[in-house]
């Protein structure tokens, strides 16, 4: 499994408040306890509102995280070029454009955006109201690379994401307790437009969500995947994030080939003059009937 979309909340680092709202602390270890069940190979920490542009905590988070673990940020828009690049050396691999709960100069981050791709290959990621997807059509047709969080989050917004996963958007399969929408019926429509747009994430610890991420939703994203769910649960992503493959053996075959049985004494060929002499010494030939 690789978990597209969690959040650390380290209270060593910086943290601030958002409309009046302050989280408590959730640390890996935290977030290891919580994940005890599951087989996480991997994924991504995302920069919440409450960290502004700071890095410090993400620095250190996948230094302790390691392998397999990639970091989405928010970036001063006067981050220089060798900022980036030392970012991306450490596993960063996306800048967050938070456009639900943190006032941002659009333009700005879009040109930063365009900035980072070009210099790392960096993606952007979305956290939008659906609603508001179409009057950013200006915006994210500028985009290379990009994916929305939280299925989008409402109703409204599904003919627009649709379009947009047609032309190759991805969208994290995650936040189900904070949208405005039948997931099941939102998952298999995005699925069935393009089977490599879906990221699994928790989005732990679920901060100011109707409720947090509950072990129930792997069960309901495979329900409505089927064969496609290690695509969902782990393989969509790590190609996002530009991670390697995930090598998994092959299936064992429930009723194999079994190989035929030999005797144990095989016919072996009789060299020809180790057959038997004929007691006639000569053949006589038939006679001629005329």
């Amino acid at each position: 499994m690789f978990d597209a979309h969690l959040h650390i909340f380290d209270p060593r680092f910086p943290r601030f408040e958002n409309e009046g709202y302050l989280p408590g602390p959730f640390t890996i270890a935290d977030y290891r306890k919580r994940m005890s069940r599951f087989e996480v190979g991997g994924g991504a920490v995302v920069s919440g509102s409450f960290q502004g542009t700071d890095q410090t905590y993400l620095r250190a988070a996948l230094a302790e995280l390691g392998e397999g673990w990639v970091g989405v940020t928010r970036l001063d828009l006067d981050a220089t070029d060798d900022e980036i690049i030392e970012l991306d050396r450490i596993g960063v691999r996306g800048l967050r454009f938070n456009l639900k709960r943190a006032a941002a100069d659009i333009t700005g981050m879009t040109l930063q955006a365009l900035r980072a791709h070009e210099l790392v290959g960096w993606h952007v990621e979305v956290y939008i109201d659906g609603q508001m997807l179409a009057s950013l059509q200006p915006v994210i047709s500028k985009l290379p690379v990009f994916c929305i969080d939280h299925l989008g989050m409402s109703d409204e917004g599904l003919p627009y994401l649709l379009d947009l996963v047609d032309r190759g958007a991805r969208v994290k399969a995650t936040g189900f307790g904070r949208v405005a929408m039948s997931v099941p019926d939102t998952l298999r429509r995005i699925h069935a437009v393009n089977p490599e747009a879906l990221m699994f994430g928790t989005d732990l610890p679920g901060t100011r969500a109707g409720r947090p991420f509950q072990d129930s939703d792997v069960d309901l994203i495979c329900d409505v995947v089927g064969t496609d769910m290690f695509a969902v649960l782990e393989d969509n992503a790590r190609a996002f994030y530009r991670l390697p493959a995930k090598l998994r053996p092959l299936p064992a075959d429930p009723a194999p080939t079994l190989p035929l049985l030999h005797a144990d004494q095989p016919t072996l060929p009789i060299r020809r003059d180790s057959l038997p002499k004929p007691e006639v010494a000569d053949t006589i030939p038939f006679p001629v009937i005329e």
